[in-house]
C-alpha cells in the first residue's frame, strides 16, 4: 500500500508541476505585450525612492521619483492630520491640472488626494502642497520643500505613471472536475463536493486546534475549508465558478478573533484579482478590503494591523522595454506592490513597489518571450511591532526588511545580494511565507522548486546575528516519509508552543512537527490532484447565523422516514433532536441522535409529512433550529 501511495504522490507532483510552472514561474506564454513596437522604459535608473518629505514628518505615495504609479492612483500623505495638508495641486505633463478631493484617514494621521480623473499612461505628474508647521519633525527625503510666510512647509515632488499591461484577455486557471473518491457529498447541501482531508498520522497535539485551508486552483470545487484534527469537515463555503478562495487564516479584528481570506480570480499569470474578507464567528462578513490605486487585491497576503489598518499584496503588470535586462523591446514586467489600507474608508495610506527599490538583476529568472516577466513575485508581508515590514520574494530567493515609513530596504536575507553571510542550509529557493518571530529568528517555507533546487521542501527557522551579519540554520522541518517537494505555494506557521505547522501547498500535505525533536505530531493531506495555498491551525469556535439544514425523505422500501441534519460551520453541536409530524404546526420530538459527523442521519419508524431538527450542545441546550421541511416522496408514496 505504501508503494502505491508513493506512486500516486509522484503522479500528483508531476501533474502539479504543470500548475506550478504557470502559478509561480515567469515562463508562461500568453502572447506578446505589444506588437511591432517598443514598450515604454520602466526600469529605474536609481533605486533610492524614499517616501519621506523633507522636514515634514510626512511620507507620500507614490514615492518621489517613482515610475510605478497606476493611472488611477491617489496621492497619499501619511503622518499629519488631514487639516494640516493644504493647497494640494496636481498636474500631469500631458493630462494637465487634476482637481480632486482630500479625504482623511479614519486613524486621523493623514489623507489621500483623490483626483477626479485618471492620469495619462507614461506621463510625469507634479504635486505641490503645503504641510502645516506643527507636523514637521525635521525628516529628510528626496523632495523640494521650503517654509511659507506662516512657517508651514511648501513641498513639491513628482512621479511617473506606468503603462498597464492589459489582463482582460488573460485566462483563469482551469477547474476540471475531480474524482468522486476525492470529495464528500451531503443530502442537506445539494451540489456541494467538499474535498476529503485524509489523516495519516493522528493528532498528538490537540491544543493546536482545527485545520484552516482552501482548495484551488485546480480540480474540484473551490472555497474556504475548516476541518477538525480527525479530518471531519466543519465548514465549506462553495464559491461560484471562476472564483477561488485563498489564504484562510484567523486574525484579530476589533478585539475579536475572526476569519480572514481572499476571494477572486486567479489568473494563469500566477496572481489574483479580487478582495480580502474578514468574517466573524457567525460567518458574517464584517469587513471587505479592496485594493486601491487601480490595483485589485492579490491573493498572496492579507495582514491585519492595529487601528483598522490592513496590508495587502497587489500585482501590477506593466509594459516595459526589457532590452537592458536581456529581454525584448516590446516586453512587459510584473511589478509587485504592498498597500497599506485604511479599512474604514478604503483609502490607500501608503504604497510600496518592488521595481522602485530592488534591481531586476537580483532575479533568479530571465525575461520570457510573449508574457510579462514575473521577476520578483512578492508572496508574504509580515508587519513588525515597530512599523517595519518583512517580505518574501519567490523569484529572487530572498527576504527583505523594509523601513515601514520610507520603504527603504534595510537588509536582504538570501538571494544574490544578501546582507548576511548565509550559513550552511540557510539558502532558500523559490520560498514562500517569510516571518520574523518575537525572538528575532526568521522562518520560511522553502519550496526548493520550481525548477527543483533542493531534494525536498522544508520549513526553516534561521537565526540572524546582526553584529557579525551571519545567518545560521536553527532547524529544518522535512517530511520523514515520503520526501515532499512542493513546486509552488506553501507556508510555515509557528504555533504558540513552538511547534511548527507546515503546509506543503501544491503537494498538498499538512504536517505538524515538534519544536523539541522535529517529531511528526500530525499529518494529513487533501486529495493529491488538488492544491492549496496555505494551511493553519487555530482553535475555532463558531455558531453560524444561518439555521441548520434538514432533509427528510421516505424510505422507499419501508414505512419509515429518513431525516438528515447538518449545520455548516457550527462547532458546538453534540446531538440533534428530530421533530416530525403530519403538519408544520404539529411537530413533536421523535428521536435524538448523536452528531456523528458533518451530516447526521436517523430513521424514524413511521411516515411523517414534515420534519425539523434542533441542534443541541454538550449540555443539551438548543443552540439552533432548522426550518420545517416537507418530506420528499411522502405524498407520492400515498398515491396522491
Amino acid at each position: 500500500m505504501r508503494r502505491i501511495a508513493l506512486i500516486v504522490l509522484g503522479i500528483a507532483v508531476l501533474a502539479w508541476a504543470v500548475l506550478a510552472i504557470a502559478l509561480d514561474s515567469p515562463t508562461l506564454k500568453l502572447g506578446g505585450a505589444s506588437a511591432n513596437s517598443a514598450s515604454p522604459a520602466c526600469l529605474p535608473a536609481t533605486l533610492v525612492h524614499s517616501a519621506a518629505l523633507a522636514g515634514t514628518g510626512v511620507d507620500v505615495s507614490p514615492a518621489p521619483g517613482s515610475g510605478m504609479a497606476n493611472p488611477r492612483t491617489q496621492i497619499s500623505f501619511l503622518g499629519a492630520p488631514a487639516s494640516a495638508i493644504r493647497e494640494v495641486a496636481v498636474v500631469g505633463a500631458r493630462s494637465g491640472a487634476h482637481p480632486g478631493r482630500l479625504e482623511g484617514y479614519s486613524q486621523g494621521d493623514g489623507a489621500s488626494f483623490v483626483p477626479d480623473t485618471s492620469f495619462a499612461a507614461g506621463e510625469r505628474v507634479s504635486v505641490r502642497a503645503t504641510i502645516a508647521a506643527d507636523s514637521a519633525d525635521g525628516g529628510t527625503a528626496n523632495s523640494a520643500a521650503g517654509p511659507d510666510s506662516a512657517g508651514a512647509k511648501r513641498v513639491a515632488f513628482s512621479f511617473r505613471v506606468d503603462t498597464p499591461y492589459p489582463t482582460a484577455h488573460v485566462p483563469e486557471f482551469p477547474a476540471p472536475p475531480t474524482a468522486p473518491a476525492d470529495y464528500q457529498s451531503f443530502s442537506t447541501l445539494p451540489g456541494v463536493q467538499a474535498p476529503i482531508l485524509t489523516v495519516t498520522v493522528p493528532d498528538r497535539d490537540p491544543g493546536a486546534g482545527d485545520i484552516l485551508t482552501t482548495n484551488g486552483p485546480g480540480p474540484g470545487q473551490y472555497g474556504p475549508l475548516i476541518y477538525t484534527p480527525s479530518g471531519k469537515l466543519i465548514w465549506f463555503e462553495r464559491l461560484p465558478s471562476g472564483i477561488t478562495a485563498e489564504d484562510l487564516n484567523e486574525q484579530t479584528y476589533e478585539g475579536a478573533r475572526d476569519l480572514t481570506w481572499w476571494r477572486g480570480r486567479v489568473l494563469s499569470l500566477g496572481f489574483g484579482q479580487g478582495e480580502d474578507l474578514v468574517m466573524n464567528s457567525r460567518y458574517q462578513t464584517v469587513a471587505r478590503v479592496m485594493g486601491g490605486n487601480g490595483l485589485p487585491a492579490d491573493l498572496h497576503d492579507f495582514q491585519l494591523a492595529p487601528h483598522g489598518v490592513a496590508y495587502i499584496t497587489a500585482f501590477n503588470p506593466i509594459l516595459c522595454n526589457l532590452s537592458s535586462a536581456a529581454g525584448t523591446l516590446d516586453g512587459a514586467i510584473i511589478d509587485t506592490a504592498i498597500q497599506e489600507i485604511d479599512m474604514k474608508t478604503g483609502l490607500v495610506r501608503w504604497e510600496w513597489h518592488s521595481l522602485d527599490h530592488l534591481a531586476v538583476s537580483e532575479s533568479e529568472s530571465s525575461p520570457p518571450k510573449g508574457s510579462p516577466w514575473d521577476w520578483f513575485h512578492l508572496n508574504s508581508i509580515d508587519p513588525q511591532p515597530d512599523g517595519d515590514l518583512f517580505i518574501s520574494a519567490r523569484t529572487t530567493w530572498a527576504g527583505y526588511l523594509l523601513q515601514g515609513a520610507t520603504g527603504t530596504v534595510l537588509w536582504h536575507l538570501g538571494g544574490l545580494k544578501s546582507s548576511f553571510k548565509m550559513g550552511r542550509g540557510t539558502q532558500t529557493a523559490w520560498q514562500h511565507d517569510g516571518r520574523i518571530l518575537p525572538s528575532g529568528e526568521v522562518t520560511f517555507f522553502d519550496d526548493g522548486s520550481n525548477p527543483p533546487e533542493h531534494s525536498q521542501s522544508r520549513g526553516v527557522r534561521i537565526a540572524l546575528d546582526r553584529k557579525t551579519h551571519e545567518a545560521r540554520l536553527r532547524v529544518a522541518y522535512t517530511h520523514p516519509n515520503p520526501a515532499l517537494l512542493a513546486a509552488s505555494q506553501g507556508n510555515m506557521q509557528t504555533l504558540p508552543d513552538g511547534n511548527a505547522l507546515v503546509g506543503y501547498g501544491a503537494v498538498p500535505a499538512i504536517s505538524e512537527y515538534s519544536a523539541a525533536d522535529r517529531a511528526l505530531l500530525f499529518d494529513a493531506h487533501l486529495p493529491y490532484d488538488m492544491t492549496f495555498y496555505r494551511a493553519f491551525r487555530f482553535p475555532w469556535s463558531a455558531r453560524p447565523a444561518t439555521p441548520p439544514a434538514v432533509l427528510a425523505n421516505m424510505n422507499s422500501t419501508e414505512e419509515e422516514t429518513i431525516v438528515h441534519a447538518s449545520w455548516n460551520g457550527a462547532t458546538e453541536v453534540a446531538a440533534w433532536r428530530v421533530l416530525a409530524g403530519a403538519s408544520p404546526t404539529t411537530l413533536t420530538p421523535q428521536a435524538t441522535m448523536a452528531a456523528s459527523g458533518f451530516e447526521s442521519s436517523t430513521i424514524l419508524p413511521k411516515k411523517h409529512a414534515y420534519a425539523a431538527v434542533q441542534a443541541l450542545d454538550a449540555a443539551g441546550r438548543v443552540i439552533g433550529v432548522s426550518t420545517t421541511a416537507r418530506t420528499i416522496g411522502y405524498y407520492a408514496s400515498l398515491s396522491y
